[in-house]
């Protein structure tokens, strides 16, 4: 006997926040803004030139006042409330962006896996603040206490464990529905939580929102993302 769908988990890629005009992660030389991805986005990166590093930041920084969430953003928070309301059960929201324009549609039950662009991280406290304007490898951490403390981005660079992956994890091994949005799903950590979803004993129902279909879904909505979502909800019976 199947069960009523309960749980669901929702992974969004750079597809998503493309369609509001926030640049894709890399271009087909594989540079990102006309930079190497290891000098911007790297530790190594940072530590031979951290001007370069924040300057970067500090511009995608300056770039989120100027776009707006787009309409599979304002579909995926409709699409939380009504699944809580309606199904009682759980919903979790991934996100591979460092922009915060999930948070800005309404979205609540959101990690963000690679950081955000709107915090900084203490090199000596760890600790994580709240930050909207431009930053400096002189920048002082307000609450260390240690010598020496500045700040970086909290941007999980390559080398680097992305966050919340046991929150993740555990949201996928009792998923009954995962779709992924505007994200090709071929590198890990992300690559993995299809194969996590799919064997996790629920049957769980896999759905890809995408142009460029990767071939690892049973469910494909070919399109970009502010179409096939609201196509995934009319799936799913709740638009």
């Amino acid at each position: 006997m199947t069960h009523a769908p309960q749980n669901l988990v929702i992974l969004t890629g750079a597809g998503i926040s493309a369609e509001s005009g926030i640049s894709t992660f890399r271009d087909a030389g594989g540079l990102w803004e006309g930079h190497h991805i290891e000098d911007v986005a790297s530790p190594r990166g940072f530590a031979r030139n951290p001007e370069l590093v924040h300057h970067f930041y500090n511009l995608r920084r300056a770039q989120l006042p100027q776009v707006a969430p787009n309409a599979a953003h304002l579909a995926l928070d409709a699409l939380e409330r009504a699944w809580l309301l309606a199904r009682r059960g759980q919903f979790l929201l991934i996100t591979q962006n460092v922009d915060d324009l999930h948070e800005r549609a309404g979205s609540q039950h959101l990690v963000h896996m690679h950081g955000e662009l709107r915090k900084l991280r203490c090199t000596a406290c760890e600790t994580v603040l709240d930050w909207s304007g431009p930053a400096h490898p002189h920048t002082p951490c307000p609450a260390c206490a240690r010598p020496g403390g500045t700040l970086r981005p909290d941007i999980v660079w390559f080398g680097e464990v992305p966050y919340n992956m046991d929150l993740c994890l555990r949201a996928l091994l009792s998923a009954d529905i995962f779709c992924a949005i505007g994200t090709s799903g071929l590198v890990y950590p992300a690559a993995g939580f299809v194969e996590t979803a799919r064997e996790n004993g629920r049957a769980c129902r896999l759905y890809e929102i995408n142009p460029t279909p990767t071939g690892l879904f049973d469910e494909v909505i070919a399109e970009p993302a502010s179409g096939g979502v609201a196509r995934f909800l009319r799936r799913l019976g709740i638009a």
